[in-house]
This record gives C-alpha cells, structure tokens and sequence, in this order.
C-alpha cells in the first residue's frame, strides 16, 4: 500500500519533525484509517537510506494518518511516497 506524506504535525508554534502527516491511496475516511493503526511505513532517501516509522492514528476526517518515524524527518521528504506495510 503506498501512501503521499503530505505535511510535518504542527503545532501554534512548532514543528514536530518526527511525525508526519500521510495521505494513503482508498482510504477515504476516519474509519478505514483506523484500520492501519500500528502498521510499519518506510520512507526511502535518494540515497537509498531508509526512516521507519508507525501509523499512531488518524488524522482529520478523510482518511489521512499521523505517522511517527524514529528520527526527524528531511524536509524533501514532503510529497514524496511511502510504503505502508
């Protein structure tokens, strides 16, 4: 399953570098996204690196998950895919 990260969680003033927030392919709501909690994602550098990181829950009503990696995550990481296991 492959899924688009589309921005950092934020906060009023911050930037929380080590979640993401991930749009998935046909998950169109809070429910179905309920579904991928806990499943493993990995986001590969061009480099070849891999960040690994976990769905930890929903995000929003249309189906958007937040995604906690392991480390903080580049910026040129947004609007790239991810693979969700």
């Amino acid at each position: 399953m492959e899924g688009v990260i589309v921005n950092f969680k934020g906060g009023m003033h911050t930037q929380y570098t080590d979640y993401m927030i991930v749009k998935v392919g046909g998950i169109e709501n809070k429910d179905q996204a309920k579904e991928l909690v806990s499943k493993k994602v990995v986001w590969k550098s061009p480099t070849g690196k891999e960040i690994i990181g976990k769905v930890s829950k929903a995000h929003g009503n249309k189906g958007a998950v937040r995604v906690k990696f392991e480390k903080g995550m580049p910026g040129q990481a947004v609007g790239q895919k991810v693979n969700i296991e």
